[in-house]
């Protein structure tokens, strides 16, 4: 799984400053209850500093510590005997003036070894989502949002199907699975067909449940993505963020990139598609194209190589229908 870097800062900003305001409500109810019973704070002292005292005495005066800890592990007990009856008769629990970790897993550090403990992970799917809301309405466009009451039921001359059952049994069920079972094996889908025919909302769909499972997803525009390509390889001043941008759709483990088609094409635009879609294929990672163009037109606007690559590789997924922004506007009019 691979992490982005800029949303794993904010991910583990926010970590640290909850773990911060933890650790200050436990000291404020730390100071509340000896506030009410001082002599726990006496012990609570006592508890922290007798150990160090004795061995340090023990070997200063080169003694085996053994007979000193055991004078220690004797009034130590004492000592918690006497807390626990405090807190008792304060209608306390024991363990209350015990910190404790929020996350027993990995005790509030983040991370279990060299790996990402899951609240860590929590955190990052959560700041995944945030940064996925400035370009997507994650909070209205899911799969359970998706109404195909927009598409007609009727089948058309010289078609099998209606656009409404082509929709639901190709499109919608292919983006459902391809969401659900994401991060078995490296899949690619290439959305097209004409605008307002809900190919934003399934992409933010699928954006949203991978996101959700803490998968690393970068959502942008084409014409975006390809200006932070040349910024990398020409800018000056904002070269050194252009080139953290371009290694974030270039290791993220699901690139979206949208409305591809619609910026200007360049030997250097074809360049940049080539690098995206080869280095994703070669390293195994999943991309998602959405785009009005058909393949046939994608091989025209760029190269017949790039188009071999995404109809070999990706699973094409034509959208068909009637504008559903305009029937939006129409049915509200005549309402």
């Amino acid at each position: 799984m691979a992490y982005d870097g800029k949303v794993m800062h904010r991910a583990l900003e926010q970590f640290e400053k909850d773990k911060r305001q933890r650790e200050e409500r436990f000291q404020e109810r730390r100071e509340s209850i000896f506030r009410r019973q001082p002599r726990l704070k006496e012990i609570d002292a006592e508890l922290r500093s007798t150990m160090s005292r004795i061995i340090a005495s023990a070997l200063r005066h080169g003694t085996d510590p053994g007979p000193a800890v055991e004078v220690l592990r004797e009034e130590n007990l004492r000592l918690q005997a006497e807390k626990r009856e405090l807190l008792t008769k304060m209608g306390l629990p024991a363990d209350c003036l015990d910190e404790k970790p929020a996350c027993p897993l990995c005790g509030d550090t983040g991370y279990q070894g060299a790996r990402v403990c899951r609240c860590l992970r929590n955190y990052y799917a959560r700041e995944q989502q945030k940064e996925l809301s400035r370009m997507l309405d994650l909070g209205n466009q899911s799969f359970d949002t998706f109404s195909l009451q927009w598409y007609s039921d009727q089948v058309e001359a010289g078609q099998k199907k209606s656009a409404r059952s082509h929709m639901e049994e190709k499109v919608y069920n292919s983006c459902a699975e391809y969401a659900h079972r994401f991060g078995r094996r490296p899949e690619n889908l290439l959305l097209f067909g004409a605008p307002g025919l809900g190919k934003t909302h399934l992409s933010a769909a699928i954006a949203r449940e991978v996101s959700g499972e803490g998968w690393s997803v970068v959502y942008d525009t084409a014409a975006h993505v390809f200006a932070q390509f040349e910024l990398q390889k020409f800018g000056r001043d904002e070269g050194d963020e252009a080139a953290s941008d371009v290694e974030r759709v270039l290791a993220c483990d699901l690139l979206i990139l949208d409305d591809l088609g619609t910026e200007m094409v360049t030997p250097f635009v074809q360049s940049a598609l080539y690098q995206i879609v080869n280095t994703r294929l070669m390293e195994r990672r999943s991309t998602i194209i959405s785009t009005n163009l058909s393949p046939e037109k994608i091989a025209q606007r760029y190269s017949p190589q790039i188009a071999s690559r995404i109809e070999g590789e990706y699973q094409l997924l034509p959208f068909v229908g009637q504008d559903i922004r305009r029937l939006k506007r129409e049915r509200g009019a005549l309402g």
